[in-house]
């Protein structure tokens, strides 16, 4: 039986975190939260107690945990993106931001796009975004800690996928995101719905800073795409899940904004 309950894990992205390297390994899940087993060793936590940290140490198994999960939110934001984006996609410079390991940018080829600059908080991630070789430049930054390193006003294309939630960046990184676009350029923004009150005042903090920033001239509206079948549900015991394969899901939202031509002129401070 699990030892961290449904709280525990919607509020802290660090037992999420171990949950899926847990799930991934099919190990005795009755090890406590100080320690992180794999089939080599027994890794403690307080070596890695920060999500970046914790993404270093196992950045390589990024997209295996997260297609175990079912994690759709990639695939998710780039069709939405790509169903809205008129112009020629080999033309637009994309900021990729919290990047990870480039499974966006993988995503973005396939539909024509090339050019990319990765933003990410993991230096283990951006090596294996390095290896995709999809990527013009690739910078280290943790969001909400340090300003967004991409200059302003340039970029068509501002891109995050699953990074906007309680314990990872700030709600106040959706106006450095808007900042990075140029005027006309698209912000397209994806996060799943998990349970937990930090979770939900995070989306009500969120979606008040978005309309916010809409009322304010940033931006507008393009289409927020609701999906029922976001990732599967972190919190459904494992157990119940490999022994009768069944198969229960969280919902998530992508949102689409196009900057303004003539934004108000507002002073952001970094």
């Amino acid at each position: 039986m699990c030892c961290f309950s449904q709280s525990e894990v919607s509020s802290s992205p660090l037992l999420f975190l171990i949950y899926l390297l847990r799930r991934r390994l099919k190990v005795d899940t009755s090890l406590s939260p100080g320690f992180i087993h794999s089939r080599f060793e027994l890794v403690p936590s307080s070596s890695c107690q920060t999500p970046a940290e914790l993404w270093t140490m196992r950045g390589s198994r990024f997209i295996p945990d997260h297609t175990l999960m079912s994690y759709r939110a990639p695939d998710l934001a780039v069709n939405f993106l790509s169903d809205n984006f008129s112009e020629r996609p080999a033309d637009a410079l994309v900021l990729d931001v919290a990047c990870g390991s480039g499974w966006v940018a993988k995503l973005m080829v396939e539909l024509g796009f090339r050019h990319f600059v990765g933003v990410d908080g993991s230096k283990g991630m951006l090596e294996q975004a390095a290896k995709t070789g999809l990527y013009q430049d690739l910078r280290l930054a943790v969001l909400g800690t340090q300003s967004l390193p991409a200059q302003t006003g340039v970029f068509d294309v501002v891109i995050i996928v699953g990074a906007l939630d309680a314990g990872f960046a700030p709600v106040s990184v959706v106006r450095e995101l808007c900042h990075a676009a140029k005027p006309g350029g698209f912000v397209c923004m994806a996060r799943g719905d998990h349970r937990g009150a930090a979770a939900h005042e995070y989306k009500t903090d969120l979606e008040r800073e978005l309309q916010l920033m809409e009322e304010e001239g940033l931006w507008s509206l393009v289409g927020a795409q609701q999906a029922d079948r976001y990732m599967e549900d972190p919190h459904l015991k494992t157990e119940r899940a490999e022994d009768m394969w069944e198969e229960q899901y969280i919902s998530g939202t992508v949102y689409l904004y196009k900057k303004s031509i003539h934004p108000s002129a507002i002073k952001i401070n970094y």
